[in-house]
């Protein structure tokens, strides 16, 4: 048996999925949450569809999405990564002190990737190898490596020179967007060739869907789980390195709540909460709605202490159609007559 056996199931069945089937609901259906939003805002308030704010709500879309692709690959796994916030501020911190320590930016930007992969790895390892529930893994480091962050700052945010080369970054543009932007869109490309064109991607959704039946098809499992919570580690890296250039300094309390806005992103978008199905361009829909939220929410005067509040009862509401959408799918295609 080879592993492609495992990730064409329809192949066995002898009949291909109808369109319907093919198509995933949750994703076409907050497809439709987001443009009533887009629509709603840009009626409510007139200055939400200026380019001036739609180049600012993609930058500030950026780096949630950047690490929403990221964990689109470990939910869809049927793990969880609550340590991105954490992450993100510990690379903050660490970015802007070696910065104000002089050290070069090019060696600044490397080693915060690096500090981004071995926390990946070390959740990786610990859940993957050693059987701790992710769950319980990440939550520990997510304590841990803010901890860490605190410890090192002293809880005071550290400023960086705005002469350097991080700093321009977080202030450079190309064609109306920022880099933010720009970095963002091309980690939503890799990540969607990467879960949908290559086998690394059946694998993944394999995994979530049935492991067993992956593992006995020859793949390592638990190596493929260690690497999505890598990728996730590395994400979290740049995003904290984005977060620093964009801020002009690091602190350790950055990306409170991050994780929250993450996984609201990526269940949102249509990614089954507990794997077997994930989708980048459902991950985009999700952190786009997230984003016009928030940014549609400030525009209208409302409190900033209102946006977490809302995120959390869509990311509830997202989680029930997670729960009953398949047999909500099943009902309708049955009443439409749609195979």
């Amino acid at each position: 048996m080879s592993a492609d056996t495992v990730m064409r199931p329809t192949a066995v069945l002898g009949r291909p999925p109808g369109r319907w089937q093919r198509a995933n609901k949750a994703t076409l259906a907050m497809l439709g949450v987001g443009v009533a939003l887009f629509l709603g805002f840009g009626i409510a308030a007139p200055n939400f569809l200026t380019f001036t704010n739609l180049s600012n709500l993609a930058t500030q879309v950026a780096i949630t999405l950047i690490v929403a692709v990221a964990m689109t690959f470990v939910i869809s796994t049927g793990q969880i990564d609550l340590s991105v916030g954490s992450i993100l501020a510990f690379t903050a911190t660490c970015t802007a002190e070696m910065l104000q320590a002089g050290w070069d930016s090019s060696v600044v930007i490397v080693v915060a990737l690096l500090a981004g992969l071995f926390w990946g790895a070390v959740n990786g390892w610990l859940s993957a190898y050693q059987k701790i529930p992710p769950f319980i893994v990440t939550l520990a480091t997510m304590s841990v490596v803010r901890g860490l962050a605190q410890l090192w700052t002293k809880g005071f945010s550290v400023p960086i020179d705005a002469r350097l080369f991080v700093a321009k970054l977080g202030d450079a543009s190309f064609l109306g967007l920022s880099a933010l932007a720009w970095i963002a869109l091309a980690t939503v490309a890799v990540g969607a060739v990467l879960l949908s064109k290559l086998p690394f991607g059946s694998y993944v959704n394999g995994i979530g869907a049935q492991e067993e039946s992956v593992r006995r098809a020859g793949v390592n499992t638990a190596r493929i789980k260690m690497i999505t919570l890598m990728l996730t580690g590395v994400a979290a890296g740049i995003a904290g390195l984005l977060t620093a250039a964009r801020l002009g300094s690091g602190s350790a309390n950055s990306g409170q709540g991050f994780e929250l806005t993450v996984i609201a992103a990526v269940v949102l978008g249509g990614t089954n909460l507990f794997g077997g199905r994930g989708t980048v361009l459902g991950t985009v829909i999700g952190a786009l709605i997230t984003g016009v939220i928030a940014n549609g929410l400030n525009l209208l005067g409302v409190s900033p202490f209102l946006t977490p509040i809302v995120t959390g009862l869509v990311l509830l509401a997202a989680i029930w159609l997670n729960l009953r959408g398949r047999a909500m799918a099943d009902l309708f295609a049955h009443l439409t007559g749609r195979s």
